[in-house]
């Protein structure tokens, strides 16, 4: 099993950690021929969904990379990867791959000072959250899941092979959100 994740913007990094936890192989995306290689998930880490998306685009690698999810490819978007996956994005005229049947707030926890941690239940699991400038959902379309709520908001879903989080599992040390993700790439879904 091979896990892309894209670094051109964000905390890509911290993904990586997680996957060596668990003995998965990955690497990083950061120009159009690394979609050479083959791949059998996608990440879309936090960081700030416009900068991403502007260099998806400039960098060549948006066409691609939302044909690979259309087609199937499963993906794991955090933070602004959900943002990114989103078809919605609440105020917003545009959205960036818009593959996802929700709609996202973004910054809907406020600013940096609006960040916090939580433990609460994702997918019947209690798990630690971090929120950092998180958005949420605030509606889900057709065949989307929701995974997690907390203080009454969506902040976890999955449709088809998309899975979105708007917290950090990756700044945590729990591995059980990429567990879960790792078992959708095992299920070819």
């Amino acid at each position: 099993m091979m896990i892309g994740i894209l670094a051109v913007q964000g905390a890509f990094v911290e993904h990586k950690y997680m996957l060596d936890k668990l003995g998965v192989k990955s690497f990083e995306i950061r120009q159009k021929n690394d979609l050479n290689r083959e791949i059998d998930g996608l990440i879309l880490p936090g960081g700030e969904s416009t900068a991403m998306h502007r260099l998806l685009i400039d960098l060549d690698l948006y066409t691609d990379i939302k044909q690979m999810i259309l087609a199937g490819l499963p993906v794991f978007g955090t933070c602004a990867g959900m943002i990114l996956l989103a078809k919605h994005i609440e105020n917003q005229e545009t959205h960036h791959l818009g593959v996802m049947n929700i709609t996202v707030k973004r910054n809907a926890y406020g600013r940096q000072l609006g960040s916090f941690m939580t433990q609460d239940f994702f997918n019947k699991k209690k798990i630690p959250m971090t929120f950092i400038r998180a958005p949420y959902v605030l509606s889900v379309g057709d065949n989307v899941e929701v995974l997690s709520v907390v203080n009454e908001k969506i902040v976890a879903a999955r449709e088809k092979n998309m899975l979105a989080t708007a917290f950090h599992p990756e700044l945590t040390t729990s591995t059980y959100i990429h567990e879960y993700f790792i078992h959708m790439v095992n299920q070819g879904l």
